[in-house]
């Protein structure tokens, strides 16, 4: 049986080193840095530092989560988990890793481009440890860039969405509106508009700038969604992390909307059953498969380095098929796949 814990940030380097964990008071949330630990013993210590939102947030997190507990599952060992508040500053993030490579885990694995800088600095500071980071480009002998087409996936949820809308009128929300999160929105404009240039699409971002709650605000991710209903979009995507809950919260209550799901397959997830109706497909991002291989390319001695990049035609990102919303237009998305992985389609990057 597993054993998890909650541990403060401050109280982690003694309860690294303690048989027992013990909690110290804190809990995960978007507001409070936590970790946790599990197992013991032989085998793999694993340490992650989530983004805002951490294991829970039923979307980029969780999937970075399902790697880490599928290593762990096959390799044993203990993971350690640190999460992000949205107040963190650099050195916030430089202390989260510095932690874990103290207290001798290695891999360890930044999930969400904020962790650059400090990965950097502490994958300097620390040669004899392997980092992986989700989501940027580091250079390093020991780090391992773990990226993703996510212009790609998107774009074939352009398509679905342009095949589904009965009014030609659809949305994006972006949680932060940085280059990583345009990049889902230029793939799914351009699906749209290759589909069917008549089809109107909506674009708006929760927050701006260094502020990242709009990965972490279910309430501001339903907001919007609602005045996108409102002003008359009926297929809604949000690339959000937690934010996209409650999207697909207000989206639910619209008659005949849909909503498309981000990083996992938001259909299965079960925090969000009750909603699963009025989702049509998620675009997956397989985080916990970069997350996995890292952590295997570790555990075999030859850590995996440089820039990892898990494209559509390597699986990296996909449509979800639960629900059987999109069966009928299948062979279309199939085609539209195709096309990009021959070359066909050249998806953009920025809107």
């Amino acid at each position: 049986m597993r054993r998890v814990a909650k541990l403060s940030a401050a109280c982690f380097a003694t309860a690294a080193l303690a048989i027992t964990a013990t909690a110290c008071g804190s809990t995960s949330s978007d507001n409070n840095s936590s970790s946790s630990s599990s197992g013991g013993g032989k085998g793999v210590k694993i340490g992650l530092a989530y983004d805002v939102g951490g294991r829970g947030d039923r979307s980029f997190n969780d999937s970075a989560a399902r790697g880490a507990d599928k290593a762990e599952k096959e390799f044993g060992g203990s993971i350690k988990e640190l999460t992000a508040k949205t107040s963190d500053t650099e050195a916030d993030r430089e202390q989260r890793l510095s932690d874990l490579a103290e207290a001798g885990y290695n891999p360890i694995v930044a999930v969400g481009y904020s962790y650059a800088p400090a990965v950097t600095k502490m994958a300097a500071k620390y040669p004899k440890t392997s980092f992986g980071i989700v989501d940027s480009v580091v250079e390093g002998k020991n780090v391992n860039s773990i990226t993703f087409t996510e212009e790609q996936g998107s774009y074939l949820a352009g398509v679905a969405a342009a095949l589904k809308t009965k009014k030609d009128h659809v949305g994006f929300i972006g949680g932060v509106d940085n280059p990583l999160i345009k990049k889902f929105e230029a793939g799914y404009t351009q699906g749209v508009h290759d589909t069917n240039p008549k089809v109107k699409v909506d674009v708006q971002y929760l927050t701006h700038g260094q502020d990242t709650s709009g990965f972490s605000s279910p309430d501001k991710g339903q907001q919007a969604a609602q005045g996108m209903l409102d002003n008359g979009a009926d297929v809604v995507y949000t690339a959000a992390g937690s934010s996209g809950n409650g999207a697909i919260e207000a989206v639910h209550g619209a008659k005949g909307a849909w909503a498309i799901g981000v990083d996992s397959d938001q259909y299965n997830i079960p925090g969000l059953a009750q909603y699963k109706s009025a989702i049509l497909t998620s675009m997956v991002k397989n985080v916990d498969v970069g997350v996995y291989d890292f952590i295997k390319s570790v555990k075999d001695g030859k850590p995996l380095a440089g820039n990892n990049v898990y494209s559509l035609a390597k699986g990296g990102v996909s449509l979800a098929t639960s629900g059987g919303f999109i069966n009928d237009i299948q062979p279309k998305l199939d085609a539209a796949k195709q096309k990009i992985i021959a070359g066909q389609i050249k998806v953009k990057t920025t809107p």
